[in-house]
């Protein structure tokens, strides 16, 4: 396969001309546009782009992305161990252990065609499909990184000295379908992230402009607040990571409970999903990182041979019903995958 160059694409905005590749979240602070991507067991991709310029997500290109069939996909975790999973957490909860954790699946399916598998692509049916506020591209294949996101949950925006985290707790079809629950986990995360930004913010700044909010994205709403604070003196990218990451809206309460039952739980490494995906303006002293859901990324080293993987999950309290959480992970997944299945066709649309 011709390797695709490398690509970063946000807000926007393309960066082209790779000059830097780093794991150090201290680079971040230096200068230059970097594309970032941070798995959720850790490992972190900053990738230092010299062309950076203005350019609308291109319509896609007949024939550029051939995707599995929605049939293709298997599941990490198959309906009777996700809800007994939940079940599982419930008792956590019940013991004391944890107030809320995320309960998430990795879905894979093999690429059919390898050599017609360019995330750019998938990012621009996506941005048809399902439009999303942070929505991306990273392409690193020499660094394994071939990323297409469509979230729409902000996890770190940096403006100067002021931060912002936008947590999502609570998914439906509709405001209607939004529940008591969903408000009580989304007030958790918030103190949760409160709680984290705290870590690196002066004391005093962090405050919660909005609470529950009602957003609208397609085919679904979230509940989504609003967690401000001003970085402490001396704190920077670096010490934003080690206080803020993994995000509390995809881990838990309290987080270090949380994490430790997720990796009891789930079978699959979540890698970018959950994790940190976007860009930071080192020259500028701003950047924005999404919170890594509605998100695909290929595994070119694959067992099997190169594979699309997709992450989808649930947060679970007490108030939890397994079927309707199982429910939850399958709506989050259905649009996107299609989508992903989806023929482009000259009239602009996608085929179902």
């Amino acid at each position: 396969m011709y390797e695709l160059p490398p690509l970063a694409r946000f807000g926007g905005l393309v960066a082209t001309d790779l000059c830097d590749v780093t794991s150090d979240p201290a680079a971040l602070e230096s200068e230059g546009f970097w594309a970032v991507v941070a798995d959720f067991e850790g490992g972190l991709v900053c990738a230092r782009f010299a062309d950076v310029r203005p350019e609308p997500v291109p319509a896609p290109t007949p024939g550029g992305w051939s995707g599995p069939a929605p049939g293709d996909w298997t599941s990490s975790l198959d309906h009777a161990a996700y809800t007994e999973g939940v079940r599982r957490i419930r008792r956590y909860i019940a013991a004391g252990e944890v107030y809320q954790a995320n309960l998430c699946r990795v879905m894979s399916a093999p690429l059919p065609e390898p050599d017609r598998s360019d995330v750019d692509e998938l990012t621009a049916l996506l941005a048809l499909g399902n439009p999303a506020p942070y929505a991306g591209t990273v392409r690193l294949p020499a660094h394994g990184v071939e990323v297409a996101t469509a979230s729409p949950e902000l996890f770190l925006r940096r403006d100067g000295r002021v931060v912002e985290s936008g947590p999502i707790k609570g998914t439906g079809r509709a405001a209607a379908d939004l529940l008591e629950k969903d408000h009580a986990e989304n007030v958790m995360i918030v103190d949760l992230v409160r709680n984290d930004l705290g870590r690196c913010c002066a004391t005093g700044t962090v405050t919660v402009p909005a609470l529950c909010a009602v957003e609208p994205h397609p085919g679904l709403v979230h509940l989504v607040s609003t967690v401000r604070g001003e970085l402490a003196a001396g704190a920077g990218w670096p010490e934003l990571f080690a206080a803020a990451f993994p995000p509390g809206s995809v881990t838990g309460a309290p987080k270090s409970s949380a994490l430790r039952i997720i990796e009891e739980l789930e079978t699959a490494p979540r890698g970018p999903y959950c994790g940190g995906i976007g860009w930071v303006d080192a020259d500028r002293g701003t950047g924005e990182l999404a919170v890594g859901i509605r998100t695909f990324w290929i595994d070119r080293a694959a067992a099997g041979g190169p594979a699309l993987r997709f992450g989808t999950g649930a947060g679970i309290t007490w108030g939890s019903d397994p079927e309707r959480e199982w429910d939850e992970t399958e709506l989050k997944a259905a649009r996107l995958l299609k989508v992903a299945a989806g023929a482009y066709q000259p009239t602009g649309g996608i085929a179902r």
